[in-house]
């Protein structure tokens, strides 16, 4: 198998079919589905789990984010988080405080408490892993998924595309990249962790109606897009020219022959909603970038790019692992 997330077909077959005793769960796992959502009376828990492991640095901060984002894409305010710390036997002590002081500061941040997890020292492994368990509320009735998308919503995308990655790509390549584009560039793109988190847009898209959302991660905007229309039922329709990538991204992935679009993308929310004016006004005031880059519809799933009309079918793999099994 290769490396990275599982294929759609790899978890219906593998996954899906052994999911134990089924119960009274309002949101089960399926396909673009990263939360679980259980009934507590007034209030619901919202429940979720990522790994970080396609980054070296900067692994607490990580963690706290792509694991509340999740929350976010549910319309949940994050309260609790639980992290699991491999760390390999060389360096782990130094990695153990590393993490932390960056996790902790993130979850600071977010305004999420760390309540427990598990930290060993465990053999084989070269660099530390990270696994995130993160715990939200919502209003009864009042979460998102991202399976209510409608056709004829709006697909909204904040921020842009391949954030993650290019964070990610500036720190672990720096030495490679340095020459090809300037230690400017490497500075401003490492920079972009500061966008990692959609609390607050998850929170604007919950207020303003939102029918779905979806954070954007593996596979980035591609991915995100197909998953939200995979969830939601529905065909959609992508217009790739009106998807922002930043300078940094654009250049980063020119020089590394990859596709901005496919890139792993934590700090990008996508989110179908029926009327879009009062979110974007609402995104604009709060100073953060979004765009309207396609539609749901009734079946057939297409990207237009360059004034092609292509099918749109889920990445086999993101396009960091491609960039580093490549090097």
């Amino acid at each position: 198998m290769r490396v990275g997330k599982l294929s759609p077909a790899e978890l219906r077959a593998r996954v899906f079919p052994f999911l134990g005793y089924r119960r009274d769960i309002l949101e089960h796992a399926g396909i673009g589905r990263d939360c679980a959502v259980i009934d507590f009376g007034a209030e619901v828990c919202v429940a979720t789990s990522d790994p970080i492991t396609g980054a070296s640095e900067h692994l607490g901060l990580l963690a706290v984010h792509v694991a509340c984002n999740d929350l976010a894409a549910a319309g949940a305010e994050p309260v609790g988080l639980l992290l699991t710390l491999l760390l390999a036997e060389a360096g782990a002590e130094e990695d153990l405080d590393r993490i932390m002081r960056e996790a902790g500061a993130a979850a600071q941040t977010v305004g999420v408490e760390i309540i427990g997890g598990h930290t060993e020292v465990t053999p084989g492994l070269t660099r530390p892993l990270v696994v995130s368990a993160a715990i939200g509320r919502a209003p009864s009735g009042g979460f998102v998924t991202a399976g209510g998308g409608r056709p004829g919503d709006a697909v909204i995308l904040t921020k842009g595309a391949g954030i993650e990655g290019t964070a990610i790509l500036a720190a672990d390549l720096a030495d490679r990249l340095r020459p090809l584009v300037g230690e400017a560039t490497l500075s401003r793109a490492r920079g972009l962790l500061d966008l990692i988190s959609v609390v607050p847009e998850g929170r604007m898209g919950a207020r303003c109606g939102a029918t779905a959302m979806h954070d954007v991660t593996e596979g980035g905007v591609l991915n995100g897009v197909w998953e939200l229309a995979e969830a939601s039922g529905c065909g959609v329709r992508l217009e790739a020219d009106a998807v922002t990538v930043l300078p940094e991204t654009r250049l980063i992935c020119e020089v590394l022959g990859a596709d901005p679009l496919g890139l792993i993308g934590s700090g990008a929310m996508l989110i179908a909603i029926a009327d879009p004016g009062r979110l974007l006004l609402e995104l604009a005031q709060a100073g953060i970038a979004a765009a309207v880059v396609g539609h749901l519809e009734q079946s057939d799933r297409t990207i237009i790019r360059g004034g092609r009309s292509l099918a749109l079918a889920p990445l086999d793999r993101d396009e960091l692992w491609r960039i580093l099994e490549a090097l």
